[in-house]
C-alpha cells in the first residue's frame, strides 16, 4: 500500500484500482461476497448478546392456595377490564384490539389459568392481607382491618392509556409503630409465538437501562437487580404487562418456577407511626406496545416509553415508523402508507441515485479502454495501475461511486424490518389480499413480484457491450449476480408483507427513475 503513495493522486484509489485490474478472482469472488455481507448484517442485528447470569434456578413446586372465597369483582375503562380478586388482578381484556382477523373476541393479557399480577405488603409488627383475605367492597373500594386495629384502604382505577393504579391507604390503630415493604410479582406462562428478531420474556428498567431476558434465559437462570426507581414484567412482540412501584430502593428479580415465569419486585420497608396514615402506590401497565401509548404511560411508569427495542438502527426505526402512522392517519390504510413511505424515501435519494446510475453508465463505456490498458501493460504493474488512475480522472469516476445508494439502503432496510416487526399498528393490518402486513404473504404473490422487479431492474444495469472479456472479474461477477432475484425471492418468502411490498415498490420506482436518467443523459 505504501508504494501506491502519491503528491497528486489519492494513493488509496491508486492501489484500488491496481488491485481491480490486477488480482486474480474467482469468478464467484462478487456474488459471495454480497452474500457474506448480507448474511453477516442480518445474523449481527437478529442476535442479541447473552445477558450474565445471577444464580441458577431452583426448581420449586407452586402450590395454588384456595380462593374460591375470595369475591372477583370487575374494573374497566374506555379501553380495557380486569378482574380482581383480592391482591390479585387477572383477565385483562383490550377492548381494541382482536384476537385474531375480523374476530369477535379480543386480545386478553394474564388470561391462562394462574396468570395474574399480585400486589402486596411484607411486614414487620402486624398481621397483612394475603391473597386468601376477603375485602369488603363499596363502590370500588375495598376495605380489611386486622386484628391490631391498622386497617387498609384499597382502590383499583384503569385509565385510558392501558395503566392500572393500585393505591393503598394504611391507617395505625394499632397503638405501636408498623413497618411495612410493598411488593409486587407477575407470575405467567410462555403462551406466545417467539419471534428470532424480537426479544420476547422478561423485561426490567434497572437504573436508566432497559433489560431484557427471552424465556430461553429465564429456563436456564434467574437474574436479580437492585435499583432506585424502575419496572419489571413481561414483554412480548405486540403486548406489555410491567409493574412499578411509587417507591425508592427496589429489588427486581427474575425467574422460572415450574412451568410458569415470575418476575418480583419489592421496595424498602416503609414505617407507619401509631396513629399515622400512609398511602402507596403501584401502577400496572397491560396494553400494546405503541410508542405513542407507551410514551404517554411514561408519567405513571418511569422508563416504560423505551422499552421497545428497535435495533442498532433505532435513529431510522422511530421516525420511519412516525412518518408510516403519520401518512395513515391520511389515507387510512397502511399498505398504502408503506408505498408513499418508499416513494418519498427514493425521492430523497434522488440525487445520490442519479448519480449512480451516471457512474454505472460511464463505467460500462469504459470496459473496452479498460480492457485495452490491461492487455498493453500486463508486464507492468506500476504503469498498468498509473493508466487505470488516469482513466478514472478522465471520466471523473470511481468503481466504488455506485455502491453507495445500496448502502445506504442497507440500514433502512434493517430500520423498516425491525418497525414493522414491533409495530402493534402492522399487526392486522389489510392490504388487497393480504389480512397482516406484518406476517408472510399467504399467497407470495409479493415475492415473486418482487423477484421479477428485481431481475428486470438488473437487467436495465447489465452492460449491453457484447464485447467483454471471459475473464474480466466484473463481467463474470454480473452474471453470478443474476441468481440474486432467486435468492432474495426465496429469502422473502417467508418475511412480513409491508417489507416485502416496501423492496418491491422501491425496485418499481427505481426501474422508473433509470429510464428517466437515461432519457436525460441521451
Amino acid at each position: 500500500m505504501v508504494k501506491y503513495m502519491d503528491n497528486s493522486v489519492s494513493g488509496f484509489n491508486m492501489w484500488n484500482a491496481n488491485k481491480n485490474a490486477t488480482q486474480k478472482k474467482s469468478v464467484f469472488s462478487g456474488f459471495f461476497w454480497w452474500m457474506i455481507m448480507f448474511f453477516a448484517a442480518w445474523w449481527v442485528l437478529g442476535t442479541i448478546v447473552s445477558p450474565r447470569p445471577e444464580s441458577q434456578v431452583a426448581t420449586e413446586n407452586i402450590i395454588a392456595p384456595d380462593l374460591s372465597a375470595v369475591p372477583v369483582t370487575q374494573i374497566s375503562s374506555d379501553n380495557t377490564t380486569a378482574s380482581v380478586q383480592g391482591l390479585r388482578i387477572s383477565d385483562i381484556n383490550l377492548l381494541k384490539y382482536p384476537s385474531a382477523p375480523d374476530s369477535d373476541t379480543v386480545v386478553s393479557l394474564l388470561s391462562t389459568d394462574g396468570d395474574f399480577v399480585e400486589v402486596g405488603f411484607v411486614s414487620t409488627g402486624t398481621n397483612v392481607p394475603t391473597v386468601t383475605t376477603v375485602w369488603k367492597e363499596s363502590d370500588g373500594k375495598y376495605t380489611w382491618r386486622n386484628s391490631d386495629g391498622v386497617e387498609f384502604l384499597r382502590t383499583v382505577t384503569m385509565s385510558p392509556d392501558y395503566v392500572i393504579t393500585v393505591t393503598d391507604s394504611v391507617r395505625n390503630d394499632s397503638g405501636h409503630d408498623i413497618a411495612l415493604a410493598p411488593y409486587a410479582r407477575i407470575v405467567r406462562a410462555n403462551n406466545t409465538a417467539s419471534n428470532a428478531a424480537v426479544t420476547n420474556g422478561g423485561i426490567a428498567y434497572v437504573n436508566s437501562d432497559i433489560e431484557n431476558h427471552n424465556w430461553k434465559h429465564l429456563d436456564k437462570k434467574s437474574y436479580a437487580y437492585s435499583t432506585t426507581s424502575g419496572f419489571a414484567g413481561f414483554a412480548d412482540q405486540y403486548w406489555e404487562t410491567v409493574v412499578s412501584l411509587d417507591s425508592p430502593d427496589q429489588t427486581i428479580k427474575m425467574k422460572k418456577q415450574s412451568d410458569k415465569y415470575t418476575v418480583d419486585t419489592a421496595s424498602a420497608p416503609v414505617v407507619i407511626a401509631s396513629g399515622a396514615t400512609k398511602t402507596m402506590t403501584a401502577n400496572i401497565f397491560a396494553g400494546p406496545r405503541d410508542q405513542n401509548i407507551l410514551d404517554s404511560a411514561e408519567s405513571k411508569i418511569i422508563g416504560l416509553g423505551e422499552s421497545i427495542d428497535y435495533g442498532w438502527f433505532w435513529f431510522f426505526a422511530r421516525p420511519m415508523l412516525w412518518v408510516l402512522n403519520g401518512i395513515h392517519h391520511i389515507v387510512m390504510n397502511y399498505g398504502v402508507a408503506i408505498i408513499i413511505m418508499t416513494i418519498l424515501l427514493r425521492l430523497l435519494m434522488w440525487p445520490l441515485t442519479r448519480k449512480s446510475y451516471v457512474n454505472m453508465a460511464i463505467m460500462q463505456k469504459m470496459q473496452p479502454e479498460m480492457q485495452r490498458i490491461q492487455k498493453l501493460y500486463a508486464n507492468d504493474k506500476m504503469r498498468l495501475q498509473m493508466e487505470m488512475m488516469k482513466l478514472y480522472q478522465t471520466h471523473k469516476t470511481s468503481p466504488m461511486a455506485g455502491c453507495l445508494p445500496m448502502l445506504i439502503q442497507i440500514p433502512i432496510f434493517f430500520a423498516l424490518y425491525k418497525a414493522l416487526l414491533v409495530s402493534v399498528q402492522m399487526r392486522n393490518a389489510h392490504f388487497l389480499w393480504i389480512h397482516d402486513l406484518s406476517a408472510m404473504d399467504p399467497y407470495f404473490i409479493l415475492p415473486i413480484l418482487m423477484g421479477a422487479t428485481m431481475y428486470l431492474q438488473q437487467r436495465l444495469q447489465s452492460p449491453t457491450s457484447k464485447n467483454t472479456n471471459a475473464n474480466d472479474v466484473a463481467a463474470q461477477t454480473q452474471k453470478m449476480m443474476r441468481w440474486m432475484p432467486v435468492l432474495f425471492t426465496v429469502m422473502f418468502a417467508w418475511m412480513p408483507a409491508g417489507l416485502v411490498l416496501y423492496w418491491t415498490v422501491s425496485n418499481i420506482f427505481g426501474i422508473i427513475q433509470m429510464q428517466i436518467i437515461k432519457r436525460q443523459s441521451k
